[in-house]
């Protein structure tokens, strides 16, 4: 019988209604689902909102749920990218009704298709995001992601503010050499 993977086997549980497997899988993919949201809506509250969006539509289409794959972040970008897509239009029929410059405030064609990280593409930054150091982790997390400033990700951390500055400028240049080569692949 062949080895299941992680995914494979906390997905089984999970579509069992194991809510430990499913907090396992929230754990390995929230960063990566981040991500493809921000990406598509550029902004940090919007992709907060969107990334649980996609788990809780995720945990409630898991029953009877059977990964085909190895991962299931190539489903969970597709429920994401669908979360986004709907945020976008309720961005734009909100600005529509509240102000006469709407087409002035939000591009006039958002292409959805533009903006989306692949599945694939997110697996390789997530794979990539897992082998920095624990520090690099944190550091990305806390300025990448939640957008601290360096001194505040730096006073979090009880490091430098050059350390910060330094160390993500280093993890950026990885993760853009990681991006260009699953490009090219």
């Amino acid at each position: 019988m062949p080895v299941q993977t992680s995914d494979q086997r906390w997905a089984a549980q999970a579509a069992a209604g194991d809510q430990s497997a499913f907090r396992e899988l929230y754990r390995a993919h929230v960063r990566p689902v981040y991500w493809i949201a921000h990406s598509i809506l550029g902004s940090a509250a919007d992709a907060e909102d969107v990334t649980q969006e996609t788990f809780v539509t995720a945990w409630r289409k898991l029953t009877g749920f059977e990964l085909q794959g190895e991962s299931i972040l190539p489903w969970l970008a597709t429920i994401c990218r669908f979360q986004a897509a709907n945020r976008l239009r309720q961005r734009r029929r909100d600005l529509a009704h509240t102000t006469d410059a709407a087409e002035e405030t939000l591009a006039s064609t958002i292409s959805v298709e533009e903006q989306v990280i692949t599945a694939a593409l997110a697996t390789r930054i997530a794979a990539e995001v897992g082998t920095l150091s624990e520090l690099d982790q944190e550091i990305f997390r806390l300025c990448a992601a939640e957008g601290y400033a360096y001194q505040a990700a730096a006073d979090e951390l009880g490091v430098s503010h050059a350390i910060v500055r330094n160390r993500l400028s280093r993890v950026r240049t990885r993760l853009r050499g990681a991006v260009k080569e699953a490009s090219e692949a």
